[in-house]
């Protein structure tokens, strides 16, 4: 498998953890949106598309099945969103 194509839209909100959106392309062929980037404690990191199940629990849509599939992920995520010629941003109203 192999990470064929990154996108990453930027987001400035103030007072959120939420620092953008990506979408990746597998192989040429398969296509996942609304990876969110999310400023933790220490690092970025990548939070899979999820649907909330009920009022209080979120199941992911998709996601890697084991830690190298998703530190592939995570690295490719955020070495785009890091690229300084990625310009593509928006800033949200609260």
């Amino acid at each position: 498998m192999e990470i064929t194509n990154v996108r990453v839209h930027k987001i400035d909100k103030e007072g959120s953890r939420l620092r953008g959106y990506a979408t990746v392309t597998i192989d040429n062929c398969f296509v996942v949106s609304n990876i969110r980037i999310i400023e933790g404690e220490n690092r970025l990191f990548c939070a899979m598309p999820s649907r909330k199940v009920n009022d209080e629990k979120f199941e992911d849509i998709v996601h890697p099945t084991n830690s190298e599939t998703r530190e592939m992920f995570e690295s490719k995520i955020l070495e785009e969103y890091n690229n300084p010629t990625n310009v593509e941003k928006t800033q949200e109203e609260e």
